[in-house]
């Protein structure tokens, strides 16, 4: 069975078994990681660390924003962390590793309405999400944006992110890789690991289960906000037993069936 499915594996060069999520390191820990500064405002809470490099600016914290955390204003901790999110950022961009199973062409790409299995989803320039967003199944999900990210806007309800039909990573890997600078509008309850060149805000009441990585500028929370570190840090984090090599799931009973299976060869021999 084993063999099977690492045969299935190297055939399907689209599948998510060439499309392990790579690891964030030590950026894991943080839940928003800038690189000129760190802005909350507005009685917002935040689960993980926060963190700026090069720059050392992180405002607004403490009491006007709540913190299960640590701040890393510039030091050593967020150097290395920046580090290890530019590696992971670079690894999402890997056509390679990485083949897109879906390209959406130039333009706008809405989000709303779709319902994706796991796989890595290209887009040559803009996406936006004005509603809800399914994403089924045991991850990771990869999206990989040409230009800008930006949800909310032109309908009465909140655009929002479904993992399995729940608001929430559940541990599982969902990465969205932004070429430029990614909004999360008002009242979104968005879901995923936000690595952006440029900058990343959340506008007023979003919510975002994940983390905000902005590579080359800064993250500002506008206001009541709520941000947890608790979605897949990549390399496997989606849970599930994998081929180390492949991210192909395998379950523990075929692997000792083909023990068995093997034994019983060689006392036939």
């Amino acid at each position: 069975m084993k063999k099977l499915l690492l045969v299935i594996c190297m055939l399907s060069v689209s599948s998510m078994c060439w499309a392990q999520a790579p690891s964030l390191g030590s950026a894991a820990s943080f839940a928003i990681l800038g690189s000129s500064t760190v802005t909350c405002t507005g009685a917002s809470a935040i689960t993980g660390d926060v963190g700026v490099s090069p720059g050392t600016a992180i405002t607004g914290f403490n009491p006007d924003c709540t913190l299960t955390g640590t701040l890393h204003p510039g030091d050593g901790v967020a150097f290395q962390a920046h580090l290890d999110a530019e590696l992971a950022n670079f690894a999402l961009s890997n056509l390679l590793a990485l083949p897109c199973i879906q390209n959406f062409g130039p333009g706008d790409t809405p989000l709303a309405g779709l319902n994706l299995s796991p796989g890595v989803y290209c887009f040559a320039s803009s996406a936006s999400l004005n509603g809800t967003l399914n994403l089924t199944g045991a991850g990771p999900w990869i999206f990989r944006i040409g230009s800008t990210l930006i949800t909310g806007g032109t309908v009465p309800a909140p655009a929002s992110v479904l993992v399995n039909g729940q608001p929430n990573c559940n541990g599982l890997d969902v990465f969205w890789q932004v070429g430029s600078s990614a909004t999360i509008g008002v009242n979104t309850q968005f879901v995923g690991n936000i690595l952006a060149v440029q900058s990343i805000g959340l506008d007023p009441g979003a919510k975002l289960d994940g983390r905000a990585l902005a590579l080359g500028a800064a993250v500002t929370l506008s206001g009541s906000n709520t941000v947890s570190n608790v979605c897949g840090s990549g390399a496997g984090a989606g849970g599930g037993d994998r081929d180390d090599n492949h991210g192909c799931k395998i379950d523990n009973d075929d692997r000792d069936k083909d023990k068995d299976r093997e034994k019983e060869k060689d006392k036939g021999r």
